[in-house]
């Protein structure tokens, strides 16, 4: 009975859907295995490999040690104490996820370039010529760091709050009735405890620094990503391209790696009794004064100056053609993310409820194998995603002519097919955890009555689960559209000729130094972002209230 039900037709539809999506993973292996040594890996690995290395780990070790100093702190502090603002800040914390990195890294050059209004009105207030007085220049691998780290830290922020809430509040009681003062129980107490969640948390920050390419290009810094465009479109050479894929992809999967060891090496299991919700501890005079500068810091840096800075400058500029060219780039982006919200949210059901509905194990390794996109940078996925497709159109053109007498064109690669799929295999997973935390709230014993009624799996999942599960099934598909809205290095490679959106117009833009004209673009992108983080955040903080 089990080999039936783990071999059924919704099975063999799941482990199909988890191939295709694994599909560009193979692609670029094959690629080097079969694309031996080039000129071109050759000129990479004789003048720029050492760089990209040196300065990837570089942005990485940034990225953990920064992210990990500003997300734990306020973690810690909306937490486990109490001070002015804390309601406000334990929601507002996250909302910095909102703004794309390449978005933080054109307001900040406009408000830090020389002839911008910080510098500007330094020398104004001190009294000095322009030539006296200059500060270092943010676009270096330093400000690209300090760039990811206030993007990044929600992610740590997230769970490491979630993990003092629900594991360390009650120890943390036990401390001070051993008289432990509030920071004596962070170091000894909270911080260990929460030591798995800030490591997977450090994760997720780290695979976004790994896929990022907007902020990096805009800032001449020389990294995989990077080097895989240039590979691409500057020496047109896609094996190269998929050798420096190969080894980002290394680099994610020490990543990963890292992540689930420190993980399966510390265990919390937490009792009934230590759910309780423990009363915070009250912060008064410089303690709290320094708790709401602790917090409000990461919060203006990440997202009240950036946002500001583009109001700003979207209503004293603003893009020239925000008139009908900007109604194109926002129908673009929004048949883009809509297609793919709405194929993630049905292809996520599919391998959910294929886990639920089967006893084998295929279905939950497949779901294993979806995974995998999410940690892989867009431009990698791109590069994946292009071998195999450019092949398949290829030959379904000449099938076609074969056929009819009429070269149809490129059917998959000339339009917004291909760049569709890469967002699925990038973003599938998003969708996937959403789905499958909704139909774990269903009891099994509605299956058992369903069947017992006579539906089979589809009748099922029509008439009892999709009811059910409707509001995650929303919240999968907004998640999912807010990503594709602001995914840009996979969009770049992909995208048809003369087929641009908000985020490849902002980025082109900002690249021509019309920073300016970016502005409305990235605007209307950071907007899109802050609305489901805004009811997240909220459902956060009437969670943390409402026990």
């Amino acid at each position: 009975m089990s080999n039936k039900s783990g071999w059924s037709f919704l099975t063999v539809q799941a482990f199909t859907v988890a191939l295709l999506i694994a599909l560009p993973i193979f692609s670029i292996v094959g690629s080097l295995l079969v694309g031996g040594t080039n000129e071109v890996w050759r000129h990479l690995v004789d003048t720029v490999l050492t760089e990209y290395v040196a300065t990837t780990l570089m942005l990485c070790l940034g990225v953990s040690v920064g992210v990990i100093l500003v997300g734990v702190p306020t973690a810690w502090l909306v937490s486990m104490t109490d001070f002015p603002g804390r309601r406000l800040f334990e929601w507002a914390l996250i909302l910095p996820l909102a703004v794309p990195a390449y978005v933080m890294a054109y307001t900040y050059t406009d408000l830090l370039q020389f002839v911008g209004p910080v510098q500007t009105w330094m020398r104004e207030g001190l009294g000095i010529k322009p030539s006296q007085f200059r500060l270092p220049d943010i676009r270096t691998s330093g400000g690209a760091l300090l760039m990811f780290i206030f993007v990044f830290y929600p992610y740590v922020y997230l769970l490491a709050r979630a993990a003092f809430l629900e594991r360390a509040s009650s120890m943390v009681e036990v401390g001070r009735s051993l008289g432990l003062g509030p920071w004596r129980s962070f170091y000894r107490i909270s911080l260990p405890m929460a030591r798995p969640a800030i490591v997977a948390g450090t994760s997720l920050a780290l695979m976004e620094t790994l896929a990022d390419y907007g902020a990096v290009s805009y800032f001449g810094v020389q990294t995989f990503t990077t080097g895989i465009y240039r590979a691409w479109f500057s020496f047109g050479d896609r094996v190269a391209a998929a050798q420096l894929s190969a080894v980002l992809l290394a680099f994610v999967a020490v990543v990963v790696v890292l992540e689930r060891f420190s993980r399966g090496r510390a265990r919390f299991h937490v009792t009934g009794a230590q759910r309780r919700n423990t009363p915070p501890q009250r912060l008064h005079g410089l303690r709290a004064l320094g708790a709401v500068l602790v917090c409000a810091l990461p919060l203006t840096l990440g997202l009240l100056i950036p946002v500001g800075t583009l109001l700003h400058m979207s209503f004293t500029g603003g893009d020239a053609q925000f008139g009908a060219r900007f109604v194109q780039l926002g129908r673009n982006s929004f048949v883009l993310a809509l297609g793919t919200a709405v194929a993630a949210v049905a292809i996520s059901l599919l391998l959910a409820y294929a886990v639920r509905a089967s006893r084998h194990l295929l279905p939950r390794v497949v779901t294993r194998i979806v995974g995998l996109g999410y940690a892989l940078p867009g431009s990698v996925i791109a590069v994946g995603v292009l071998i195999p497709v450019t092949r398949l159109d290829t030959w379904l053109g000449v099938a076609i002519a074969e056929l009819t007498g009429r070269h149809p064109g490129l059917l998959l690669t000339g339009g917004i097919a291909a760049l569709v799929y890469a967002y699925l295999v990038r973003f599938l997973t998003v969708s996937l955890q959403a789905v499958e935390a909704g139909l774990t709230k269903v009891k099994p014993s509605m299956d058992d009555a369903a069947r017992s009624l006579g539906y089979g799996h589809g009748a099922t999942l029509w008439k009892i689960h999709l009811p059910l599960v409707r509001g995650s099934l929303l919240t999968a598909g907004l998640l999912v559209f807010v990503d594709v809205m602001k995914e840009l290095p996979a969009t770049l490679v992909m995208r048809p000729f003369n087929f641009d959106t908000l985020a490849t117009q902002a980025y082109m833009l900002a690249s021509d130094e019309r920073l300016i004209e970016a502005a409305t673009p990235a605007l209307t992108i950071v907007a899109v972002g802050l609305l489901p983080l805004l009811l997240i955040s909220r459902q956060i903080a009437r969670d943390r209230h409402s026990k």
